[in-house]
């Protein structure tokens, strides 16, 4: 049911004809003014509203951006106002009535238009946006929808209508509400909610495709994703690293244009929509040729050769476990295949910093003997646009020519941060989407990750799921008889006095790291070298006193709130994996 019902009067100006269309925050009406003229109106919900549709003033800001247009190729403001209906505000916007047909209407009817009737929509259209892209304001929103013919004079004028996705170029991206958008006329960066002059040009290069074809460019099936618009966005993606398929009408001057238009990255396209005109203008010769991206080649470390986790005291169910999902699984593929079993995708170990991730990691390696692949962040991650999903898929790609293979990710927090989080930028998005992608049953391949991180609260929670890092191990500080053993391992090659008490040393460092043990070992060292004597008790227990351990109490009980929200391998806290080393 509609707000606003036949011949009600609005602000004692216009009277409303019919109802023409809700949406999620708007209704639009065609309306008569005093003088009998049809005008088009639209009602805006306040209610409805999101706070990024706001200009700071608290106007609504499509209202605001509409009152500072004015050209023959956008839809024009008449007037606007504010309202209150059954004790709620709305506000409203009157435009002048365009009388003809949406692109879409008209694309039912004829299903492809010629190239000369596409070139002159497309310029009416570059036209309107270089107006916008002049006064710093994007429009987002360029579709068969939001393009109008007007056909009321003897000239047919294409108008842009619809600024419900419009901002101001200096207007944050962050909180931008994108659920609504046109995903086929969208650029790649769009997904991640980065909006710029180039987006705006890769939607009119969809929209040529479109008029000149039928179906916008890398058309898939929406239906088949329901609601999961995440792995719709995936598979558009996917989609658009296939060439672009053109009709034999299309001559290859326009193809090439469109091409340019469409190029995955914003730096490759027009550098403006000036330039786009003068493209189909004839009067700029369009080059192709695509900036070479530096990306990383990640090559494996050679089989780590040791003692593996002999290495390790304790955490024996850990190694149990690595050792019948992991080990076992691909030295006898054909037995665990009869069980419908193959290795899983990953694993992820987290904890306070210093108790031995990397370690266990690299016995693990060891243990196992495999192509073990040690990567950073800094590895991936790159400056340039889509450089950081390239690196991930080389190694990937890497990794499955080596198969067997580990991939071991330090600081994975890092590389693959929740797309939720309102600071990460489009980059890292687009790398936790690549990374997502790959993972997908990467263990059917002989690939085997393994992500270390001191903050599992900031990975994006698709990378926790089952099917890609499916266990989730917590790593405490050592217990007493590790930090024993650490105290033995660090010490006993160093002049130490004769009987050194190292259980006094384990009990008197309750809570302290792995990396703390090893701090403190070389400091009493350093202090018995300065006083030329030999390391004794009381030089270590004076240099543990003078040196709290790097993770607080407070810490320490954060962190078991995070291991009861993770879940653990191990459910009895008295047997929980506590990492160490053996002599």
């Amino acid at each position: 049911m509609s707000i606003l019902s036949k011949n009600q009067v609005i602000d004692n100006k216009y009277s409303v004809s019919f109802f023409l269309k809700k949406g999620s925050y708007a209704e639009t009406y065609r309306v008569q003014n005093d003088t009998k003229e049809t005008r088009f109106l639209k009602l805006f919900d306040y209610s409805k509203l999101h706070r990024t549709q706001f200009t700071e003033n608290g106007d609504v800001l499509e209202i605001e951006i509409l009152k500072q247009i004015k050209h023959s190729n956008l839809v024009k403001y008449n007037d606007s106002g504010n309202i209150i209906i059954d004790s709620q505000k709305f506000a409203y916007v009157v435009l002048d009535f365009i009388s003809g047909e949406t692109l879409a209407d008209k694309m039912k009817r004829e299903n492809k238009l010629s190239t000369y009737e596409s070139k002159d929509i497309i310029l009416s259209v570059l036209n309107g946006l270089n107006y916008l892209h002049n006064k710093q304001i994007i429009h987002n929103d360029i579709t068969n929808q939001n393009v109008m013919l007007d056909l009321s004079g003897k000239v047919v004028i294409s108008k842009i209508i619809d600024f419900g996705y419009a901002r101001f170029l200096q207007q944050s991206n962050k909180d931008f509400l994108k659920d609504g958008l046109n995903l086929f006329y969208t650029a790649n960066e769009t997904f991640n909610k980065v909006f710029s002059f180039q987006s705006d040009i890769y939607s009119v290069g969809a929209l040529y495709y479109y008029l000149l074809t039928g179906l916008p460019p890398h058309f898939v099936e929406i239906s088949k994703y329901k609601s999961d618009r995440i792995q719709l966005e995936e598979t558009i993606l996917e989609e658009r690293k296939k060439p672009l398929k053109f009709l034999d009408k299309v001559d290859e001057q326009t193809k090439t244009i469109i091409r340019k238009a469409l190029q995955p990255k914003a730096e490759n396209r027009f550098k403006s929509v000036k330039e786009f005109i003068q493209a189909l203008n004839g009067e700029l010769e369009i080059e192709l040729s695509i900036p070479e991206e530096k990306t990383v080649k990640v090559q494996p470390q050679e089989k780590k050769k040791g003692k593996g986790f002999s290495a390790i005291a304790g955490m024996q169910e850990l190694k149990d476990t690595i050792k019948l999902d992991v080990i076992d699984a691909l030295n006898d593929k054909e037995r665990y295949a009869e069980y419908g079993l193959t290795i899983p995708n990953g694993m992820l170990l987290y904890g306070p910093p210093g108790c031995g991730k990397t370690f266990f990691a690299e016995k693990m390696a060891e243990e196992i003997g495999f192509n073990f692949y040690q990567i950073k962040p800094s590895d991936i991650q790159s400056k340039f646009v889509n450089a950081s999903q390239e690196n991930i898929k080389n190694l990937f790609d890497e990794a499955r020519q080596n198969a067997p293979s580990i991939i071991f990710i330090d600081e994975l927090d890092a590389l693959v941060p929740s797309r939720d989080t309102s600071n990460i930028s489009h980059m890292n998005t687009s790398a936790v989407n690549e990374f997502l992608a790959q993972m997908n049953n990467c263990g059917e391949d002989g690939i085997f990750i393994i992500g270390a991180t001191n903050r599992p609260n900031a990975i994006d929670p698709a990378i926790l799921r089952s099917g890609r890092l499916d266990k989730h191990i917590y790593l405490p500080p050592p217990d007493f008889e590790a930090r024993k053993l650490m105290f033995e391992l660090y010490l006993k090659k160093r002049p130490t006095e004769i009987g050194l008490n190292y259980e006094e040393l384990a009990k008197s460092t309750e809570n302290y790291v792995s990396s703390d043990i090893k701090f403190l070992c070389d400091e009493a060292s350093r202090k018995a070298l300065n006083a030329n004597t030999r390391i004794t008790k009381n030089i270590v227990l004076e240099t543990i006193r003078s040196n709290k351990s790097s993770i607080s109490i407070q810490e320490l009980s954060n962190y078991s709130v995070i291991k009861t929200k993770m879940g653990n391998l191990n459910s009895n806290d008295n047997d929980r994996p506590r990492i160490g080393f053996k002599k």
